[in-house]
């Protein structure tokens, strides 16, 4: 698009907050059924509504050019959309050309026949979610999954290069005693470690207050046994990131209930269904598939701006027995 043009400015929404970080949802689907995070019998999006993998590189590509420095391919599962190698390519393509870094968050199920790809398409970090290393509370907690599948895929990753960050969710009673085994893993193989608080996203069968547990308390073990150290590291997240005595490992809390990041939110969300989502924990979005179907852009970035004007300046989570979720729609439906 021409320089003069309007919507060639970068991205910044009505808070003065510089947006520079897209969360790109490929799939709604997934191969695993976690209890925090999906029903165990899941509606999943008609093939008619979801963009092909064709306009989410348009897509991502108008984001770039709009001042997107940083893409994370999510779902869902974003290793069972069919096309996501072609997807990746493409945007690996645009590291260098306005994009800084290409990342992916998988549970783990498909990467080792992944990983090579990945890689070579240049994409050099992957989040991985595993909330426990015990197979019996892996499969509790995921219901159909493999433990060792997903181990084997994160020593994939590691034999391609990539580098792997773990991602964990606090579990009251499920996972509390798997935090210092988890770190332990972490330093052997090689891999960093964040935890995250549960989020009250979507109905699931069981009330998340029984097993939300701040951070604080969560990690009351480790400080017991050694001390932590704030690190100035960023990613581009909404992780802040701690040395642990002792230990190779970078610990990240993600703390969106107990110290919430949204002051400095860098990030929009654009599900697989071509709707900007402003804000994880609210239902306004914006709908970009039909103007992206019409082959205008310049509308497209109409919408972009109108998205960002309506960006809020913080969500509404808030986890009470018996409360209702923030948003009705699963993480699995927006990207994490």
């Amino acid at each position: 698009m021409d320089a003069n043009s309007p919507y060639s400015a970068q991205l910044t929404d009505a808070h003065g907050r510089r947006i520079s970080y897209l969360r790109l949802s490929v799939t709604d689907r997934c191969d695993l059924r976690c209890r925090y995070c999906m029903a165990e019998d899941m509606t999943f999006l008609p093939k008619s509504a979801v963009l092909s993998i064709e306009e989410m590189g348009d897509l991502a590509e108008r984001f770039v050019a709009r001042g997107i420095r940083r893409i994370r391919l999510t779902g869902g599962e974003p290793l069972v959309r069919r096309g996501i190698d072609t997807l990746a390519k493409r945007l690996g393509a645009l590291i260098g050309n306005g994009l800084d870094e290409l990342t992916l968050t998988t549970n783990a199920m498909r990467l080792a026949e992944h990983a090579p790809m990945l890689a070579a398409a240049g994409v050099r970090r992957v989040n991985v979610s595993l909330d426990t290393l015990d197979p019996q509370a892996f499969r509790h907690i995921t219901r159909v999954g493999n433990l060792s599948v997903a181990l084997d895929g994160v020593t994939a990753a590691r034999k391609a290069g990539l580098s792997v960050k773990i991602n964990m969710v606090a579990l009251k009673d499920i996972n509390e005693d798997q935090l210092l085994p988890m770190l332990d893993w972490c330093a052997a193989t090689g891999c960093d470690l964040t935890l995250i608080e549960t989020m009250p996203l979507g109905e699931v069968e069981s009330d998340r207050s029984d097993h939300y547990i701040p951070l604080h308390q969560f990690i009351a073990p480790l400080r017991d046994k050694c001390a932590i150290f704030p690190t100035a590291q960023r990613t581009g997240g909404p992780a802040r990131y701690f040395a642990v005595e002792g230990s190779p490992v970078t610990l990240g809390l993600i703390t969106p209930l107990s110290d919430n990041f949204c002051a400095t939110c860098n990030r929009i969300r654009l599900t697989v269904e071509g709707r900007i989502y402003m804000c994880l924990g609210q239902d306004d979005h914006v709908d970009l598939r039909a103007a992206l179907r019409t082959g205008d852009m310049g509308h497209v970035d109409g919408l972009i701006d109108a998205a960002l004007a309506g960006k809020p300046r913080a969500h509404d989570f808030l986890i009470e027995r018996k409360s209702e979720p923030a948003v009705a729609r699963h993480m699995s439906a927006t990207g994490g």
